[in-house]
């Protein structure tokens, strides 16, 4: 028997019917193969850049920028011998013959990705035990495939972990995860939450819609992960990611289609208003002495799962009409000022998304001006505060962008699409999800 009466139909990244009639649980991240897909392989997988350990070991800069030590140089050749290390790197990572250990070569074999075996995850505390499995194996790797001696190792050693254990983090080194370190999540649960949005832009080729789905799992599966979803908060949520991140019953889609030759954050608004009165999610109520009417719902949480798609849609009308990723912070708050103003109802997560959207406004080009919207994520102190519906617009924002930001994603995340872009769960999860289904 269904958790939930509630079902909707799925669609892809064209308005194309993927899957109908689905029940909510099933797009849960507690039960959704391709959402644990996507769950499991942002924790096992980790790139090697074989390209920046060929500059790193030849010329002695390593450890970050401004860091080389003059003179100590080892003769390496590591895109040539990509095949080789690869080979060795996958012998040590793997437990047992036949795991799920894989190693692929991608660019040219200027960088290895390598889905680490899940048996070390098992066998972990944390999801380091990927990156530092990785590093440790590319480090012996390079050792044998070079004959590395006594006194050149610790180079070598430098220029695959970086500045580790100096730093907390490998600042500097040439091997990448999609997660951050641990000591950088700000609160219990919040690692999926901690990507910045320019990652999610670019592991998707910069698909709006797409982007829209990979940023919504990692947030909603944050929020699962934080506690945030237990008992009736959990449908809330569930409804919050349907609408929004999965495009369900096509509602973002059909609402920036309607709207996105000549329309605004508030033909937005009318558009999310009347698709609500036409769908019974809310209805009139009673009216004020100026003809002011108030609307009232029964279902304040589809109501917020509407006014969450409604937001998502603002985001790529406005966004994508100026190609600019900067007018995300003052859509989110605008677009939710008017439709509490239309409505007299609360605007996306009851109001949440209008105060991150305050402090997010003053934070990327205020007066503080402290970065563009690329490089704030979930876990940010100014952006973590909406339940998992405002970032996942953020990461749209940076995808539709045309090159506006001072830290853009070609800039600090093209790595992404080169590595993690090139699977398919994080490329296309709008189809991966409904596969699972």
């Amino acid at each position: 028997m269904a958790k939930y009466k509630d079902t909707c139909d799925l669609y892809d990244d064209q308005g194309k019917l993927l899957k109908s009639g689905v029940a909510l649980e099933k797009i849960s991240p507690l039960n959704n193969a391709g959402i644990l897909k996507i769950i499991d392989l942002t924790k096992r997988t980790v790139a090697v850049n074989l390209a920046g350990l060929d500059n790193s070991i030849k010329t002695g800069a390593m450890g970050g920028k401004n860091n080389q030590i003059l003179g100590r140089a080892v003769k390496v050749d590591c895109v040539k011998d990509a095949d080789a290390l690869a080979a060795k790197i996958g012998e040590y990572v793997s437990v047992n013959k036949g795991d799920d250990t894989k190693v692929t070569k991608v660019g040219g074999g200027k960088m290895l990705l390598i889905e680490v075996p899940s048996a070390r995850l098992k066998a972990a505390a944390t999801y380091d035990a990927s990156t530092t499995a990785v590093a440790a194996a590319t480090t012996q790797a390079l050792i044998d495939q070079y004959k590395v001696g006594m006194f050149d190792a610790p180079y070598v050693k430098s220029a695959v972990w970086g500045s580790y254990p100096v730093t907390m983090d490998m600042a500097g080194g040439n091997i990448i995860s999609v997660l951050s370190i641990p000591q950088n999540n700000e609160g219990l649960g919040y690692a999926l939450r901690n990507i910045p949005a320019n990652h999610a832009a670019m592991m998707t080729h910069r698909n709006a819609m797409q982007t829209c789905a990979l940023s919504a799992t990692f947030e909603q599966a944050g929020e699962f992960e934080m506690g945030a979803a237990i008992g009736p908060f959990e449908r809330a949520q569930l409804l919050a990611y349907a609408f929004q991140g999965l495009n369900a019953n096509n509602m973002v889609y059909d609402i920036v289609k309607a709207n996105g030759k000549t329309g605004t954050i508030g033909t937005v608004v009318q558009s999310v208003v009347e698709r609500a009165l036409e769908d019974k999610v809310i209805k009139a109520g009673k009216k004020g002495k100026s003809g002011y009417v108030f609307y009232e719902t029964k279902d304040p949480m589809m109501w917020n799962a509407y006014a969450s798609a409604g937001t998502m849609a603002a985001t790529m009308v406005n966004c994508g009409a100026g190609r600019f990723a900067q007018a995300v912070s003052s859509t989110l708050l605008y677009f939710n000022d008017l439709l509490e103003h239309e409505t007299g109802l609360t605007s996306a997560d009851y109001g949440r998304v209008m105060g991150t959207a305050v402090g997010f406004s003053f934070f990327s080009h205020s007066i503080y001006g402290g970065g563009g919207p690329g490089v704030f994520n979930g876990n940010h102190v100014v952006t973590r505060h909406a339940a998992g519906v405002a970032i996942p617009c953020v990461c749209v924002a940076c995808a539709l962008d045309a090159g506006t930001q001072m830290f853009g994603p070609e800039q600090t995340s093209k790595v992404y699409q080169d590595t993690f872009g090139q699977i398919d769960e994080f490329k296309k999860p709008l189809q991966a999800i409904a596969k699972a289904v």
